[in-house]
């Protein structure tokens, strides 16, 4: 277990698929990940800001056999060394590997319901075991309401639901809108939105 500091540490928690990496779908080898645009400028200024990064997936496709959970860890070491490359240190990347609806040989070991599975806080609090992390002055960006979900029953202060206006996604806003903000709060909702992960670093 990673040595704890001398006060719980700040944490930005960030989803991987669709966050760090364009959601092509189940991507798990090194020539099928494009990164997304700012993931690397908004990694630095979370360092500088002094947050530890954690990476939090959900990936299902281990439990439907489309890849081996080797082969998982194998990209994510991938993926962690590229970050570490360009001055960045990812702390942790904490998984799930299960699904509840699969059903084959393989699923066995992976099919069944899970408390670590988003929006369930499993890997969330296990990263603050490991750690002692302050989830009041932490920060979740996710592009899915489960992981908004998550941060809030963990007690993530803050959280982002981003969408990027890639053609991946289309516009979060339904369209172009050229004058709406790259941040905005929507309405009484208790999450920000984001089609710009550069536009997410005010938040740190």
């Amino acid at each position: 277990m990673p040595s704890r500091a001398l006060a719980p540490q700040k944490v930005l928690f960030l989803d991987r698929d669709g966050v760090i990496n364009v959601n092509h779908g189940y991507v798990h080898k090194a020539e099928d990940c494009e990164f997304i645009d700012g993931i690397f400028e908004l990694c630095r200024k979370a360092k500088q800001k002094g947050y530890l990064i954690v990476i939090v997936t959900n990936q299902s496709g281990i439990a439907r056999d489309y890849y081996s959970e080797e082969t998982f860890l194998a990209f994510s070491r991938w993926l962690e060394n590229t970050f570490w490359r360009k001055g960045i240190k990812i702390a942790h990347t904490f998984y799930c590997p299960h699904y509840p609806n699969v059903d084959s040989d393989f699923s066995k070991k992976y099919g069944r319901k899970c408390t670590c599975r988003k929006p369930g806080t499993g890997m969330l609090f296990k990263a603050k075991h490991y750690y002692d992390l302050d989830f009041s002055r932490s920060l979740m960006v996710g592009d899915s309401l489960s992981d908004i979900a998550c941060a809030r029953k963990a007690g993530v202060k803050k959280s982002v639901l981003f969408r990027s206006d890639s053609i991946q996604y289309g516009s979060m806003f339904n369209g172009p809108r050229p004058n709406r903000p790259r941040l905005m709060r929507p309405g009484k909702k208790p999450y920000f939105r984001a089609s710009s992960l550069k536009a997410i670093q005010q938040l740190l």
